[in-house]
């Protein structure tokens, strides 16, 4: 029996001896979930080793029964699933190994924007936390700047909060299924985001329940979704401190506000600080300057003055998204390219002005 592409994406992930990695190498000779099932003989070739021994992917009437449930959740609650073929799957993701293979979310799905902030914090939020997060995104007011958080209590809370008052879009990143609301506190909240044009995410199915495990998880999405991440309050252990040494072993910036010396809820911003995994900023233009995000006319120029093919803008759209990229990594993001084919496209690119490549094979758009 035939099933739909979002049945088989749903389904792959309950397959025994198949992970995101292996799913995704996979995906790379199939182009698509249902070329996995229902074309084994186009990639079983591949992925055979002497090691390992892969079963082919089987729909058995439990998982069938649950696959069904789950879409039709989704069709109900106007869920979609971003999926790691996607055209709109989340170019900053595909660059972390651990990154998701999916998720679900509601809202707004432009995710390859050109500029994304991460901000955490603690969940006991002082005046002096929320102030500062009131001071930094009102700075950021009337700039392209969409942020992420987690939908927490406390900084999270007031991060999403200040995004809307300021005009900018936000995107929520739960620790849960997209059927229940943690905490319910911040329910109307949610709403908010998405009337706004916001976003929220899940990487776990509708009805999964809020579990401290799954909170140190998902912040791997907030760092790997951002091109940087503040951390706003934190005192030395919690989650937002393990957000920014993810976002630091993603390559990303990491920014962190100070506060006064013998506030326990700082102390983590100022080891971080001090031990130069964040950058210290005091406000919004700080962020601008040091992402280099003042500099608009980048994207306009390449648009407007500049005559790309689809292909040729998709590459910049990477680049840019990115800061820089290797050859490898561009390679990587576009399985659908030859080796030759990229090398050329790129060429071309560097001959229009477009980017540059500096010393490694490492693509910068030109500024």
């Amino acid at each position: 029996m035939n099933y739909s592409e979002d049945f088989y994406r749903l389904a792959i992930q309950h397959q025994e001896g198949y992970g995101p990695s292996t799913i995704k190498k996979i995906l790379n000779w199939t182009g698509n979930a249902t070329r996995i099932f229902e074309d084994p003989d186009s990639w079983r070739s591949q992925i055979r080793s002497p090691k390992r021994t892969i079963h082919l992917p089987t729909v058995s009437n439990t998982l069938r029964r649950l696959v069904d449930e789950e879409l039709k959740n989704m069709d109900k609650a106007r869920i979609q699933l971003c999926f790691y073929t996607d055209r709109d799957f989340p170019y900053r993701l595909k660059l972390c190994n651990d990154g998701p293979l999916s998720f679900f979310y509601q809202g707004n799905g432009e995710f390859n924007v050109p500029h994304i902030l991460a901000l955490v914090g603690t969940r006991n939020a002082t005046d002096y936390g929320r102030q500062c997060v009131g001071k930094i995104l009102g700075e950021l007011q009337g700039t392209d700047v969409v942020t992420v958080s987690g939908l927490a209590y406390g900084i999270d809370t007031v991060a999403h909060q200040r995004s809307l008052d300021n005009g900018l879009r936000t995107i929520a990143v739960l620790g849960n299924g997209l059927g229940t609301i943690y905490p319910q506190q911040n329910t109307q909240l949610a709403k908010d985001i998405l009337y706004n044009g916001g976003t929220l995410i899940s990487e776990y199915e509708f009805k999964t329940q809020p579990d401290r495990l799954n909170f140190p998880k998902r912040n791997r999405i907030i760092a790997g979704m951002s091109d940087a991440t503040l951390v706003m309050e934190s005192g030395e252990k919690g989650g937002s401190i393990i957000t920014a040494y993810i976002a630091q072993s993603y390559n990303r910036d990491v920014f962190a506000v100070p506060g006064p010396i013998h506030s326990e809820s700082q102390s983590g911003c100022h080891t971080l600080i001090r031990k130069n995994v964040a950058a210290l900023v005091t406000s919004g233009a700080d962020i601008l300057e040091l992402m280099n995000w003042q500099a608009q006319c980048t994207n306009v120029q390449t648009q407007l003055f500049v005559e790309l093919s689809e292909t040729e803008q998709e590459i910049v759209d990477i680049i840019r998204n990115n800061n820089r990229l290797s050859v490898d990594k561009i390679s990587e993001l576009l399985p659908k390219h030859t080796p030759s084919q990229l090398a050329g496209l790129l060429l071309t690119l560097e001959l229009k002005g477009v980017i540059y490549c500096k010393p490694g094979k490492i693509y910068s758009i030109q500024l």
